[in-house]
């Protein structure tokens, strides 16, 4: 077993952090651009978007595949073989300049990009020490918001200074680095011992989480909260990019460096968790979505970015306390059900711009709000909706 702080801990702790940003960059680098490809392929704002929702969705049904595969069949080979197929994809896109084929590609860069996060802790539950597993999740979480601002930033600037197919090149050569060093570091799998892929028993355990009202309520929070937040960054872009901001993809991309106090949002949850339960943690950050939202009804630019710095803080509150909940609340199949969550987060992700297009289309970025509003109000209640549910089971007992 890998013990913490050895040698071979930062050689695979480093590597997985690095494959993690790789993700998470290809994942997140068409945000910024969806402007420049809308101007560039002439297309609405829901067309541009769809360079993104569709790699998310694709995202997010991967992960019920590799995961079931990698028990069977291992664990690095199946990372780095996802892992390839996703920067191939990248370099793709790069070289056409046909918006159906750059969706099509993004779908299955998509479905490749799944690999690692479905596969990464069940490597690290494998390998690691328990003491040295705690700390390199944390480590490979921060990799995950890094992987994500770095894509965007990388996006944006690349893009505002070469255009988005440069920007596309870029992000694979720089992936191609990525791979090759995440390759060199990390260890074979030598405590791995593989389980007969049954479809059965995991058919049978998706739905008995499905069944357990305390994990599906996380999941529709989470995956709603997603469905939002993710998303209102998506057609921010396109209000910056126009009369009176005339922001640039380099401007478009730094707001994403307001994820940041999503990072002191999930440390703050932790200390919450000493006086709060965890389902009024999570009503506490939807609450500080709806707050940060309403922020940004303003025309003021300060008051927008400040109203996603609220935001963000609430979002990762609720999304730190969710994934908790389910892992400690899964009776059985803790991994399945992790994986499950992350399936909702996810589409919630892809679905959300479809939902926030009409009130786009109806009311322009007031009406983005409105329909946040709605939603919002559904996850403040069925955050409520948990705090008694499992309040009153806890008293039965």
């Amino acid at each position: 077993m890998i013990e913490a702080r050895t040698q071979g801990f930062w050689r695979a702790t480093l590597a997985l952090c690095l494959g993690s940003f790789m993700v998470f960059a290809n994942l997140y680098i068409s945000q910024p651009l969806l402007p420049m490809l809308a101007e560039n392929f002439n297309l609405s704002a829901l067309e541009a978007s769809l360079s993104f929702t569709i790699t998310t969705f694709m995202l997010g049904l991967s992960l019920l595949f590799y995961g079931p595969l990698s028990d069977a069949i291992g664990r690095k080979w199946l990372m780095l073989c996802s892992m390839a197929g996703a920067v191939f994809c990248t370099f793709l896109i790069s070289q056409i300049s046909d918006y159906q084929h750059i969706v099509i590609l993004r779908a299955i860069q998509g479905f490749c990009l799944g690999g690692l996060p479905a596969i990464a802790i069940a490597y690290m539950g494998d390998e690691f020490a328990t003491p040295a597993l705690t700390l390199a999740v944390g480590f490979y979480i921060s990799g995950n918001s890094l992987g994500g601002i770095g894509g965007r930033l990388i996006g944006g600037f690349m893009g505002d200074w070469f255009g988005w197919s440069d920007a596309f090149l870029f992000m694979a050569l720089l992936s191609i680095v990525c791979l090759i060093v995440f390759v060199y570091l990390l260890p074979d799998s030598k405590q791995f011992q593989p389980s007969p892929l049954r479809f059965k028993k995991v058919f049978s355990d998706l739905l008995g989480h499905l069944q357990n009202p305390l994990l599906l309520t996380a999941f529709l929070i989470s995956g709603f909260n997603f469905f939002i937040f993710v998303n209102q960054y998506t057609y921010a872009t396109f209000l910056l990019s126009q009369e009176p901001y005339n922001l640039s993809a380099s401007w478009l991309g730094m707001l994403f460096l307001t994820y940041l106090s999503g990072t002191l949002g999930a440390a703050f949850s932790g200390r919450l968790t000493g006086w709060l339960s965890q389902p009024a943690i999570m009503a506490f950050g939807v609450c500080l979505l709806i707050l940060g939202s309403g922020l940004m009804l303003t025309s003021s630019i300060d008051w927008i970015i400040t109203g996603f710095l609220v935001n963000a803080f609430g979002f990762f509150v609720a999304h730190s306390n969710a994934s908790s909940w389910v892992s400690h609340n899964a009776k059985r199949a803790k991994a399945s059900a992790s994986s499950l969550y992350l399936v909702f987060y996810y589409l919630g992700a892809s679905t959300g711009g479809f939902y926030l297009d009409i009130f786009w289309r109806w009311m322009g970025w007031q009406g983005v709000i409105f329909g946040s509003w709605l939603i919002l109000a559904l996850t403040l209640g069925l955050s409520l909706w948990l705090y008694w549910y499992s309040g009153r089971s806890v008293s039965s007992l």
